[in-house]
């Protein structure tokens, strides 16, 4: 994988879309040599970063905007109460994605999410869905 690309991603952090550069998890995650060789998009002014679609033929496509290390911890709490519900059967990935869509007005994925308030709404979101579920 060639380290010298750039590409313009939204940062959290900075408000504004920036100049990422291309690493590896070898930088971003030194202690954790299980994610050395993943290509990540680093900003180097503020230390932000945003893994990639590592699985995918475009594996250096970035999963979403840089979030800042609060809405990082925010994406992980909405997915320890969202995944489960799918994971369970009692809904499809598909059909709650699609319902918390309908719900924002915007096609939701959670590395999409730029603000705590978003991530404090898509939360209460998934709450009331999944008491209907």
């Amino acid at each position: 994988m060639a380290m010298s690309a750039t590409r313009l991603i939204y940062c959290c952090a900075c408000q504004d879309k920036v100049s990422a550069r291309l690493t590896t998890g070898r930088e971003v995650y030194p202690h954790r040599p299980d994610l050395h060789a993943l290509p990540f998009w680093r900003h180097d002014a503020c230390g932000g970063f945003v893994g990639c679609h590592h699985k995918t033929a475009d594996r250096t496509r970035p999963l979403g905007c840089i979030p800042t290390p609060e809405l990082k911890e925010a994406r992980r709490h909405i997915h320890a109460l969202l995944d489960p519900i799918w994971q369970s059967g009692r809904m499809s990935r598909r059909a709650i994605y699609a319902a918390i869509s309908a719900e924002l007005g915007w096609k939701y994925h959670t590395a999409s999410l730029r603000s705590i308030e978003e991530a404090r709404q898509v939360y209460r979101l998934i709450r009331r869905i999944s008491a209907q579920a």
